[in-house]
Parts: structure tokens; C-alpha cells; sequence
């Protein structure tokens, strides 16, 4: 019985090069079926996750959500349990080119195309992509490496995010240049409180904020969480999601539910957080 024909979804926020890179695939690949083209990370996540490709081509750059914030979230919620568990597609960013991120995807061993993208490159990658679905791999083992390559490429320059070319402003409610942090200023209502990061429990990114939590009290700050994140001692706040981080020393139970999702729980919070597959091996003794 002959095997289905490979499937394909491409993230290319600009049509023509979206419309370019599946002309030069169907030369290079005629087999290749592109199932859907979207033009930002949510529709990225939302269309992979309906459809479940075996390939994806997501540019590094896109509105909204990244190519790289995409495939994380998409990892984190990927199927690989009951009847519709399929393994995680095989992945190519798709970048202008950068010095630092050709770099950091080579590290990885992660595949990448550089805009544009050019014939002879794009058959090397074909190639890698037709012996790695042949491999036809366990999915809890592709999940398992494609999570700790992304691990690495979220701290690698030029890919998450471009490299500053002068040190940026402070931004409001933290001050400039202290790291670790040790005083946050966060609203609460209409009133300014300075709030000692001995304090916070957690910190949770929530629409245009970030959420500041302590024992008895909730605040706000508009600091992107990304940015707090390098102001804060790694060894006292721990990242479990992409949008949380909390105070390791305060984490009392950690929990894993029916579906296999670890979930923890902070003294002084009654609330229980998801811990997210990309920081899972945090708790690998469960």
C-alpha cells in the first residue's frame, strides 16, 4: 500500500514570498501537498493544529507571534496521545539572513532557509525532510528533541529576538540597569505601590500587562515579561511557561492530571499553574 503523500503548512507574513517558496516546493518536491499558507503565528498554531502537517515552514518574523514563540506553542499543545497522536512535523524556519541565528539553527540542528530562498539550498533541505519522515520516529521522541532545541534557540541572539543596537530605555515600573531586580513599581487601582521582589510569588504576562503576585496581593506592570526576565535571578524565579515565572523556593507540589499536563502549586497562592512541555524537564524525577 502506497504511503499518503507528505503534507506541508507555510507561515509567510509577505504573500510573494509565501507564493515563491511553494512554487520552488512543488519543483523540488512534487509529492508534497501544501495544505494551508498563513500570514501570523496564531494562525500558524490554530491551522497546524486542525490540519497536523508533517512539515512546517514558518518565518522567524511574523506579526503578532514569532516563527520560533509559534512553534513552541504549537509543541506545547501537540496531540501525541489516543487516536489523533501523530508526531510533531519536521521544522524549517524560514529568515533573513542573520550571522547569529544561521549560527544558533546549525547548533540545533535545526533547518532553516534564508530569504530568498534559493534552489539548490531549498533541495538540501528537501532531502533532510524526506530521510527524517522516512525515519517515521516515535512522536514522544521527536516532541522530546524538537522541546530542547527550542529550549536553546529561545537564549540564542538573532533568533528570538533582534539584537539591540544600543542599550534600550528602561521600561515603566523597572528600574534601568539592576540585575538581579530587587524593587518593582506596580499599580493597583489608581495608586503606585513599590513592590520588594522578595515579595513575588509569580509573575504572569496577561494581554497588554504583567501580572505581579504575591502572598496577599495582585499588581500590575506594563513591563513585557520577556524583558523583566533578564533582570531576575534565574536561580530564584523559575520559567514553566511562556508566559509565567515563579519563585522556585515557593513551588510545594507539582501535579500531573489525566492528559499527562503537569500543573504546580506556590505556598501562599491557592491557584494551581501549568507547567508547559518546553519546561517539564525541570521536574524530570516525575
Amino acid at each position: 500500500m502506497n504511503s499518503p503523500a507528505p503534507r506541508a503548512l507555510i507561515a509567510e507574513d509577505e504573500p510573494l514570498l509565501a507564493a515563491a517558496l511553494q512554487q520552488e516546493l512543488a519543483r523540488a518536491w512534487p509529492d508534497l501537498q501544501v495544505v494551508a499558507t498563513v500570514g501570523d503565528g496564531l494562525s500558524a498554531v490554530r491551522q497546524a493544529l486542525a490540519l497536523q502537517p508533517d512539515v512546517l515552514f514558518f518565518d522567524i518574523r511574523m506579526p503578532g507571534q514569532s516563527g520560533l514563540d509559534a512553534a513552541v506553542e504549537l509543541a506545547d499543545a501537540w496531540p501525541t496521545d489516543g487516536p489523533t497522536g501523530r508526531p510533531f512535523p519536521a521544522l524549517v524556519f524560514v529568515t533573513a539572513y542573520d550571522q547569529y541565528a544561521v549560527q544558533a539553527f546549525e547548533a540545533q540542528a535545526v533547518d532553516y532557509l534564508l530569504k530568498p530562498v534559493q534552489a539548490a539550498r531549498l533541495q538540501k533541505t528537501v532531502q533532510k525532510l524526506q530521510l527524517a519522515l522516512a525515519s517515521k520516529a516515535p512522536a514522544a521522541i521527536d516532541l522530546e528533541a524538537t522541546m530542547a532545541r527550542l529550549r536553546h534557540l529561545l537564549v540564542a541572539p538573532g533568533v528570538a529576538a533582534p539584537a539591540p543596537a544600543s542599550a534600550p530605555a528602561a521600561a515603566p515600573g523597572v528600574p534601568a540597569a539592576s540585575a538581579p531586580l530587587t524593587l518593582i513599581q506596580a499599580s493597583s487601582g489608581t495608586q503606585i505601590h513599590m513592590v520588594p521582589v522578595a515579595d513575588v510569588l509569580y509573575f504572569e504576562a496577561a494581554d497588554k500587562y504583567v501580572r505581579v503576585l504575591t502572598a496577599a496581593r495582585e499588581y500590575l506592570i506594563r513591563t513585557p515579561l520577556k524583558d523583566l526576565i533578564g533582570q531576575l535571578d534565574t536561580q530564584v524565579f523559575w520559567q514553566i511557561h511562556r508566559s509565567t515565572m515563579v519563585r522556585a523556593s515557593c513551588i510545594t507540589t507539582v501535579s500531573r492530571d489525566e492528559a499527562g499536563k503537569l500543573h504546580l502549586e506556590l505556598a501562599g497562592r491557592p491557584e494551581k499553574l501549568p507547567v508547559s512541555r518546553l519546561y517539564a524537564h525541570l521536574f524530570k524525577a516525575m
